[in-house]
């Protein structure tokens, strides 16, 4: 068989790089928010929108990256299992997304403009109206925090359960 037709068992790296980064990003933009509540800073507010908003551009990245390169031969794995896999990797793809989105329009239609690390400015591009800030803060933190930390467990959870307790080295394909 030629070589070239061989699907391989690890992701590519750009794939690697893109999943990792992704959690650097997620966990950098938490601290900064968790800092900016026990201070009377904003910079880490600031920071932490500046943050949101690069995970939102590395998100779209990572969607073409994904969609531009080959995945791996898939794992062997129960079918229900896998449904369960590809459903949670859908849904943290798209909380992904929808959480610095929603940061975004809580800013700007509560009249505040986003800086981006000193560079540039999101401007307010939406007449300002309280009710939609607090709705999409209420979308932002109580509906898809939670559940960016629910899947997020659940997608460690499952690479661990495969690493320790079924001991097929399915982390190694992201490593």
């Amino acid at each position: 068989m030629n070589s070239t037709n061989i699907r391989s068992n690890k992701w590519p790296l750009s794939s690697q790089v893109f999943h990792w980064i992704s959690a650097l990003l997620l966990l950098v933009t938490w601290l900064l928010m968790l800092l900016y509540q026990y201070t009377d800073t904003k910079l880490y507010i600031s920071l932490h929108k500046a943050f949101g908003i690069s995970v939102l551009c590395w998100m779209i990245a990572r969607v073409l990256n994904r969609l531009l390169t080959r995945a791996p031969a898939p794992v062997v794995m129960p079918k229900w299992q896998l449904l369960i896999s590809q459903l949670n990797h859908f849904v943290l793809y798209a909380i992904l997304i929808a959480m610095p989105i929603a940061g975004l329009l809580m800013s700007v239609y509560g009249g505040r403009p986003v800086d981006i690390f000193g560079l540039f400015e999101i401007p307010v591009f939406v007449t300002p109206d309280r009710s939609l800030a607090r709705l999409f803060n209420d979308i932002h933190t109580d509906i898809i925090w939670p559940m960016i930390i629910a899947f997020t467990l659940l997608h460690v959870g499952a690479a661990l359960y495969h690493q320790f307790i079924l001991k097929d080295k399915l982390i190694n394909r992201m490593k």
